[in-house]
């Protein structure tokens, strides 16, 4: 007789091994995430930027990259999902140690069919799972909302969470984009109860960066916004343009 474990391999449902150890929620079970904390990472390093996972004490890693970088056939999720042990192993030892991790940011778009939509955003919640088990992070929950209509399943098992992250890179200079991440903002500000949000942001200023959190701020809510690879770049750019001008 196969036992469960061996079945759980055999039909490929090996990413039970970490739902199970939280609960469903919403109307399509998306894997609740428990996230609350009074620490907060101070510099964000890209998935890539393996040199910088641990550039200070308080490092978190996040996967505002193109999904290429950290997804595929040799990625977390495809090693969670076929229980590949060596590939697992591999990203044990390529975290170890890591206090932080955004959780991933699969790209979803509203022009994308929905189930794919939805799909990427459980992967995203199964890695989440597994760095909090295997890794011991503390895991942020990134919001990522495709569309306004998606906007309740997007948010579904985060409501014990008091702290979020938002990646503002590619938002603030087209004018559609920019009013979807108000609109983004504004929804999980009123969805969640949350005390801090973690902001992924490269401009050289937080002027308008900060503008975009109004509301948020107004709420009570902290605004973090932890220095980044780009974000020092831009920042130093800023400045020599400014003495030179």
């Amino acid at each position: 007789m196969k036992t469960k474990e061996t079945l759980s391999k055999l039909l490929n449902y090996n990413f039970l091994n970490y739902t199970n150890l939280t609960h469903s929620c919403g109307e399509k079970d998306l894997p609740a995430l428990y996230c609350r904390t009074d620490v907060y990472p101070d510099f964000l390093a890209l998935y890539s930027e393996t040199g910088l996972y641990h550039k200070t004490e308080r490092t978190g890693v996040c996967f505002y990259q193109y999904d290429s970088e950290f997804d595929g056939k040799r990625g977390l999720y495809e090693a969670i999902y076929h229980d590949d042990t060596a590939r697992l192993d591999y990203f044990k030892k390529r975290f170890e140690g890591v206090k932080f991790i955004i959780a991933p940011d699969y790209s979803e778009f509203g022009d994308i069919h929905v189930i794919e939509n939805e799909y990427r955003l459980f992967k995203a919640r199964v890695d989440a799972i597994w760095f909090m088990v295997e890794i011991g992070a503390v895991v942020i929950p990134n919001i990522s909302i495709p569309t306004e209509r998606s906007a309740a399943f997007a948010l579904a098992g985060y409501e014990e969470c008091s702290v979020v992250a938002i990646s503002t890179k590619s938002h603030l200079q087209n004018t559609e984009e920019y009013e979807r991440l108000l609109w983004k903002i504004r929804y999980t500000v009123d969805n969640l109860d949350l005390k801090a949000i973690i902001v992924y942001d490269v401009c050289g200023s937080n002027d308008k960066v900060m503008e975009c959190f109004d509301y948020a701020v107004n709420k009570g809510i902290e605004i973090i916004i932890p220095d980044n690879t780009l974000k020092t770049r831009n920042t130093a750019n800023r400045k020599a343009v400014s003495r030179n001008g």
